[in-house]
């Protein structure tokens, strides 16, 4: 699994109503994509950037077909309502592959 991760401050003259409009298209999209396990959408409680998106993946394959596909032209319009747009592709670490969650039981595990 792969996480992409998209961070973005709005345009200070930004029509809210064309963004949201945007994002909503944008998000139905993307959940239509074959591969796509998640997409979060966060805003920063205290500054820049605004806005963090989140999606995973079943592997680099999905995305690289739906980066070289339909975000091209969703992310040329991103950018018309967005500035400071960074994106950073996430692999699963070598020494910790996989969540680690507290036990729900409250043990210390087996």
């Amino acid at each position: 699994m792969i996480e992409v991760t998209n961070t973005y401050d709005l345009r200070p003259d930004v029509n809210l109503e064309s963004y949201a409009e945007w994002a909503r298209k944008t998000s139905e999209t993307i959940r239509q994509q074959p591969g796509v396990l998640e997409l979060r959408a966060n805003r920063n409680m205290l500054g820049s950037p605004q806005i963090r998106t989140t999606t995973c993946w079943n592997s680099m394959t999905d995305w690289a077909a739906f980066a070289d596909g339909p975000w091209r032209t969703m992310e040329q319009e991103l950018r018309t309502f967005a500035t400071n747009f960074k994106a950073e592709v996430w692999g699963p670490s070598p020494l910790l592959p996989t969540p680690l969650r507290p036990d729900p039981t409250g043990g210390a595990g087996a």
